[in-house]
């Protein structure tokens, strides 16, 4: 069936989403692209996300797995990828709806260049108060962008480009981006088994948050290329960050959304990621960027989240793991430090 087109291997993450997954599996069933299968993992959810994924238990191309316990973002797509053929692997947040078109114009993308390890699509908010699917409401009216591709800054800082802004034309261009967000991002096959560490594609000691940067990150240390399409539209229903704004009173307002879990792992995970991929040269440059910034959130954590200290000891347990996983990394690594360079913003 796919001898002359490139199977796309669709793997859903599921949590205690009851309210988007009728929507999600539905813009699934719907892409105009048809070479594809599904794996559902569901992370034991608690709420009828399983009563309703067991409809589809005798869906020829779909298939469920049932973990007993919440094994978090990065193992659980780790189990997706390491259970599918896909040559091209999309992992979906169970929050997001698809374009009927998102897979088709992205595999255009991957055909383009075998560099290209991964593509971004075009990310716009999705108001989950109405069924996405509902024929009579035009979700074309949705004009706020949720990203268009991560950016990273001297300061080490990560943003979604575009989140929050009008959705206009200056982001109807096709183009080359740092890496792809976490929420639809498309990976080619070949590129994660170029990267990954200890059969780990994205790092499970994250769990989850900032997992996607870390992969981003190291896709291209490896000269991978990832690419931005625009039109590739979905939309998403993101729980955390409305905006990307660089102004630090309006960083602090946005972190002061984020759940004390999100916190948690987003502190501890930012220096993880930054242990095992920074560039020594790369960072001096940029120390009186980094420095302040992160003098200023180590100060703010200690002074003003008490509740987030408990993240500082797991930094340092996780340490020496890290540091292991840098040496491959640094070892395996293909882009030269002017080339990682011209990325930071």
């Amino acid at each position: 069936m796919f001898k002359n087109h490139s199977l796309v291997s669709i793997n859903l993450l599921t949590y205690n989403g009851e309210k988007y997954i009728e929507d999600c599996l539905g813009s699934v069933f719907n892409q105009a692209y048809p070479y594809f299968n599904i794996l559902i993992i569901d992370n034991a959810s608690t709420d009828k996300t399983v009563d309703y994924l067991k409809r589809f238990k005798n869906k020829s191309n779909l298939r469920i797995i049932y973990n007993k316990k919440n094994i978090g973002f990065a193992a659980g797509h780790n189990q997706g990828i390491r259970e599918t053929q896909g040559e091209f692997i999309l992992c979906l947040n169970q929050d997001v709806v698809l374009n009927k078109d998102f897979i088709r114009k992205a595999i255009k993308i991957f055909k383009k260049d075998d560099q290209i390890g991964a593509v971004q699509g075009r990310l716009l908010r999705w108001n989950t108060g109405r069924s996405i699917l509902n024929k009579s409401i035009n979700y074309d009216i949705s004009h706020i962008i949720d990203t268009t591709g991560l950016v990273i800054f001297k300061n080490r800082r990560i943003i979604n480009r575009g989140q929050g802004e009008i959705n206009e034309n200056h982001y109807k261009k096709m183009n080359e981006v740092f890496g792809a967000d976490g929420a639809a991002p498309i990976y080619r096959r070949k590129a994660l088994e170029d990267v990954k560490i200890k059969d780990e594609y994205f790092d499970e000691d994250f769990f989850c948050y900032k997992e996607d940067v870390d992969l981003a990150w190291r896709l291209r240390l490896n000269q991978w290329k990832t690419i931005y399409q625009p039109k590739s539209i979905a939309w998403h229903d993101r729980t955390s960050g409305e905006s990307a704004t660089t102004r630090y009173i309006d960083i602090i307002k946005e972190r002061l959304k984020v759940s004390r879990f999100g916190k948690y792992y987003a502190f501890k995970n930012q220096r993880l990621m930054q242990i095992k991929n920074e560039q020594i040269i790369i960072l001096l440059k940029h120390f009186p960027w980094f420095l302040p910034k992160e003098i200023a959130s180590w100060i703010y954590i200690l002074f003003f989240e008490k509740y987030t200290w408990r993240a500082i000891k797991a930094l340092f347990n996780q340490i020496p793991n890290a540091w292991q996983k840098r040496k491959i990394i640094m070892n395996n690594k293909k882009a030269s430090a002017k080339e990682m360079n011209r990325w930071f913003k």
